[in-house]
């Protein structure tokens, strides 16, 4: 290998082996350095960020809290008034089990991003009070999450209906919960939905009440 004195050297400028070139590596070298800083300061911080989040909103529907109960336990009718199940109007849907009672599942496919793959599952019910789901999500990215509406009597004789979700983030996808305020979209996905189920619950018409019983004797 031949070194040329700097002076002398008849090759290109970009060709010395010191000088600007050997600058422009120790740049280089100072900014790969600096990325490879932050990107470990940033996962030593995910790893002492929260992984679970809770979200829950509630509205008060006139209505009492068996004739809420009787619409909100079919999970099909989340179609009618979830924001996520109407995100999309040509999303595929698939239901499978019966609805209404545990093991229904209502699965969603769609080409926008926004709502991709997944299905739903009602796991539990305990009637008049609460029904629980499991949200599988397969595409754009795979997660479990639970949900659950549960119900409640008011003074008035109206139900105060709750819908919740529980989320969770392994490390270090964690780090979003940081840098999105993903329990803000989450909790206005719910606000939305329930602001669209209680005018749809408050317009079925009751149940007559039961006739009064015949008290007069005949003699």
């Amino acid at each position: 290998m031949t070194i040329y004195p700097k002076n002398n050297d008849p090759r290109p400028d970009h060709t010395y082996i010191y000088g600007k070139p050997k600058q422009a590596m120790k740049i280089l070298k100072t900014i790969l350095l600096a990325v490879l800083a932050i990107i470990v300061v940033t996962l030593i911080a995910a790893a002492f960020l929260p992984k679970d989040y809770g979200i829950a909103e509630s509205i008060v529907i006139n209505k009492p809290r068996n004739e809420v109960f009787a619409y909100i336990q079919y999970l099909k009718n989340q179609d009618n008034y979830s924001k996520w199940a109407l995100a999309d109007p040509n999303m595929k849907k698939e239901y499978r089990g019966t609805d209404g009672q545990p093991g229904f599942v209502s699965a969603w496919e769609s080409d926008a991003d926004s709502v991709g793959k997944g299905e739903q599952e009602i796991l539990s019910i305990v009637p008049n009070d609460r029904v629980e789901y499991e949200l599988r999500f397969i595409e754009p990215f795979e997660s479990k999450e639970k949900a659950y509406m549960k119900t409640e009597d008011t003074p008035d004789g109206a139900t105060k209906l709750t819908w919740g979700f529980d989320g969770h983030m392994n490390y270090p996808m964690n780090l979003m919960l940081a840098f999105m305020n993903i329990e803000e979209m989450i909790s206005n996905d719910l606000r939305t939905g329930l602001q669209r189920l209680k005018p749809i619950v408050e317009a079925i018409p009751s149940a007559p009440p039961p006739p009064m019983p015949d008290t007069s004797a005949t003699h």
